[in-house]
């Protein structure tokens, strides 16, 4: 585990971790709970292998407290969404989205076991789809299907 704290710049932790990623062999990132933005150069370096999981149907109701959003909204239609990672968040292409309702008495707890349920079905689906050359990062946010 290498940890945030030892480091006093972001930049300096991304090369820390890009560093282990890279001597390890890993050729994907997966992100899930990290909870840290992470750098355009880490990104960068990174583009294309980089994956993100997000508590709702991207684009609609990015950054924090999703289910507290979703709720607010009043909107019947939650879930998640497993992306590429860009420099903007959870703005990279997405790759796939599972849907959930919104019952009438949900709290952020409620659905977000809801969600939860979806988001470990759809993040193994978007990895598999990217380890096996089905999907890839096109340009800009675009995403290449070779199904």
């Amino acid at each position: 585990v290498i940890s945030h704290k030892q480091y006093k710049k972001r930049s300096e932790f991304d090369a820390v971790v890009h560093e282990a990623l890279t001597e390890a062999g890993v050729e994907i990132v997966c992100l899930a709970g990290f909870m840290r933005i992470v750098g355009a150069e880490f990104v960068s370096m990174w583009r294309g292998c980089l994956l993100n999981i997000h508590p709702t149907l991207l684009p609609s109701f990015p950054g924090m407290q999703p289910h507290e959003q979703v709720l607010a909204a009043g909107v019947r239609v939650s879930g998640c969404t497993v992306h590429f990672v860009e420099e903007v968040v959870d703005a990279g292409g997405i790759i796939v989205q599972e849907a959930v309702p919104v019952l009438p008495n949900d709290s952020p707890e409620t659905l977000g076991t809801r969600v939860r349920q979806a988001e470990h079905r759809a993040y193994p689906e978007a990895l598999k789809l990217l380890a096996t050359g089905k999907v890839s990062r096109g340009k800009g946010t675009k995403v290449v299907w070779k199904l």
